[in-house]
């Protein structure tokens, strides 16, 4: 089973993307994570990223195709949740590309619906282990002790791309180019849209219907 999860910065695709992987038994691949451990590692697909995904900006189709496909290329599983990709209808052409080429199908595209002011809220809230990567949230979500990650200890703090300016110019980019997604897939029969508001749990046995149905 191939799927897509996609929908605006702090829709909580990470969220449910483990929850996904877990049933389904599909690796999850997410172009965050892929553009980070690039940045982190100094890769040349790192360095040519590194200061455009700190300006909010989105990262360009060649960078992300190139991940995405080494990622596909160097796996042993045959199901794949992409998290966060494609972006735009080139990245999502460019996908249907690899599929053909490495013989797989595409089972959903599944878009998270949730209101702007409360992706705002997420985001500006979110805080990061800078060791492990472990996920926080300063009001839903927060560390035992402020500051300190509750997994390994590590310190926790806000990404550079997670500030309110630098977030409305994510939402305002992704708004121009990501949404025409919802089309692109509707023509090819593997859209459907799954309301990303409420509990966690409530979520993600949305998108399982989704995905039975």
């Amino acid at each position: 089973m191939n799927i897509i999860l996609f929908g605006a910065p702090g829709a909580g695709k990470g969220t449910q993307a483990k929850s996904i992987c877990s049933k389904y038994n599909v690796q999850h691949i997410s172009t965050g994570d892929l553009l980070r451990k690039a940045i982190k590692d100094e890769t040349d697909l790192g360095l040519q990223a590194k200061s455009i995904v700190d300006s909010g900006a989105l990262v360009p189709d060649d960078i992300v195709v190139g991940l995405i496909k080494e990622a596909i290329i160097n796996s042993n599983l045959e199901g794949f949740l992409f998290d966060g990709f494609p972006r735009t209808i080139n990245q999502a052409e460019a996908l249907n590309r690899l599929f053909e080429e490495q013989d797989m199908n595409l089972e959903k595209a599944v878009f998270l619906e949730v209101k702007r002011s409360t992706l705002i809220d997420r985001l500006t809230g979110r805080r990061v282990c800078t060791k492990c990567g472990e996920t926080y949230h300063i009001s839903s979500k927060p560390t035992k002790v402020d500051g300190v990650c509750d997994v390994c200890g590590g310190k926790t703090k806000q990404r550079d791309d997670d500030k309110k300016d630098v977030i409305e110019n994510r939402l305002n980019v992704y708004e121009k180019s990501t949404l025409p997604l919802k089309d692109f897939y509707q023509r090819h029969h593997k859209f459907v849209a799954v309301d990303g508001e409420g509990k966690t749990e409530e979520i993600f046995d949305r998108i399982c219907y989704a995905l039975k149905n």
